[in-house]
C-alpha cells in the first residue's frame, strides 16, 4: 500500500453482525460483491478489555457499553470460521483487538496484520503485544494530540514495524467540518509513512476527498441494513454506497496525475473544438486585415490558428480573398 498503489478499501464490519455468525458471513458475501479489498471485524473478549460499569457510548446508544460489547462477541471458533470463509471468498480478513488476550486469539488465527483502534492509540501494553508479532499495523488516530500520535508512531518505527497511520475523527457520526482532510498531507510529510482515513462522516464524500489528498487506505463502516439494532448501523454504508465508494476511490486515484500537456487522445477533439482564422467578407489584394474583415471560427483545420489572430491584424492581403474561408500563410504579407 502507498502512493503508487491502488487505494485499499477496508469495509469495517465491526460489531454490525450483532454477534451472529450467520450475519457475519452474509456481510462477507456482500462486501465481496462491492469489490472492497478487506472486511474488518472486532475481536472482543469483554471481561479482558473493560470493567463492568453503566457507562454508555456517548449518545449513540441508550444501552451500556458493556452490554453492547458482550452481546456482540464472537467466539474464537466463530472468528476462525469467518476467516476461513473469507479465504474461500478471496477477501482479506482483519480484526481489531481490544485486549492482549484478543491479540493471542488473532495470532492463533494467523491474521496477516493488525488494525489498532483510536481508543488503543496510547495503550502501551497492547501496542507492545502487537509490535512483538512483527506484523504490519494500521493505526487510527482519533481522540488524540499530535504528540501522542508521534509517540505511538515512533514506538512502531523503532521496532521496524510496517505502519499505516489513519486520520480519524472519533465522533459517530462526524460532522464534515471536523474531518480535517488536510491532516493527511501533514501526517505524510511529518512521519514519511503511508496515510489513510478512517471515516465516520455520512456518505462517501469525505472519503473520496481523502483520496484526492493522498490517502492510500479508506476505512468505512458497513452494514447489511441501517435499521438493524446496534450503535454503528445508521452511520454505516449499505451495499450500494460501499460499491460506489470502491468505484469512486479507483476513479479519483486514477485522476491524480500532475502533468499538463495535450494528450494524444485530445488531438482529434482539438481539431474540431478550436478555431482557425477566417475571412468575414471579400478582401482585396493589399487590403489590411482588421477586426472588420477577419475573425475566428471552428474547426482548427486551417493553416493559421486562432491564437495568432492578433499577429495577423494590421498586416496586408497578398491576393484577393473570398469571404468565409480559412486564411493560409500565402494570403498574408
Amino acid at each position: 500500500m502507498g502512493n503508487t498503489s491502488p487505494v485499499f478499501v477496508v469495509a469495517e464490519a465491526g460489531i454490525n453482525h450483532n454477534g451472529s455468525l450467520k450475519l457475519a458471513k452474509k456481510m462477507v458475501d456482500y462486501v465481496k460483491k462491492t469489490g472492497a479489498d478487506c472486511i474488518k471485524f472486532q475481536t472482543h473478549i469483554t471481561e479482558k478489555e473493560m470493567l463492568k460499569s453503566n457507562i454508555r457510548p456517548g449518545n449513540i446508544s441508550k444501552k451500556t457499553l458493556w452490554s453492547i460489547i458482550k452481546n456482540s462477541e464472537l467466539t474464537e471458533e466463530e472468528e476462525r470460521k469467518i476467516q476461513k470463509y473469507c479465504k474461500q471468498k478471496k477477501i482479506l480478513f482483519l480484526s481489531t483487538p481490544f485486549s492482549i488476550e484478543a491479540v493471542d486469539r488473532l495470532e492463533k488465527i494467523k491474521v496477516p496484520a493488525y488494525k489498532i483502534g483510536s481508543g488503543e492509540l496510547t495503550n502501551l501494553p497492547l501496542l507492545n503485544k502487537v509490535a512483538n508479532t512483527k506484523k504490519p499495523v494500521i493505526l487510527s488516530s482519533g481522540m488524540s494530540e499530535v504528540n501522542e500520535i508521534k509517540n505511538s508512531v515512533n514506538f512502531f518505527k523503532k521496532r521496524k514495524i510496517p505502519l499505516i497511520l489513519l486520520q480519524t475523527t472519533s465522533v459517530y457520526p462526524s460532522n464534515y467540518q471536523d474531518i480535517n482532510l488536510g491532516v493527511i498531507e501533514k501526517f505524510s510529510k511529518m512521519f514519511n509513512i503511508p496515510v489513510g482515513l478512517s471515516d465516520h462522516s455520512p456518505g462517501i464524500y469525505t472519503a473520496l476527498g481523502a483520496v484526492a489528498k493522498g490517502a492510500c487506505l479508506i476505512e468505512k463502516h458497513f452494514t447489511l441494513d441501517k435499521n438493524m439494532p446496534g450503535p454503528d448501523q445508521k452511520l454505516s454504508l449499505n451495499l450500494n454506497e460501499l460499491s460506489e465508494l470502491v468505484k469512486g476511490c479507483k476513479a479519483v486515484k486514477l485522476a491524480l496525475g500532475d502533468s499538463k500537456k495535450i494528450l494524444v487522445k485530445e488531438k482529434p477533439i482539438l481539431k474540431f473544438a478550436r478555431e482557425s482564422i477566417v475571412s468575414l467578407k471579400k478582401i482585396s489584394k493589399g487590403e489590411k486585415f482588421s477586426e472588420k474583415n477577419i475573425s475566428t471560427k471552428r474547426p482548427a483545420t486551417g493553416a493559421i490558428p486562432a491564437k495568432d489572430y492578433y499577429k495577423i491584424i494590421g498586416r496586408s492581403a497578398k491576393r484577393n480573398i473570398s469571404d468565409n474561408i480559412q486564411l493560409s500563410q500565402n494570403d498574408v504579407y
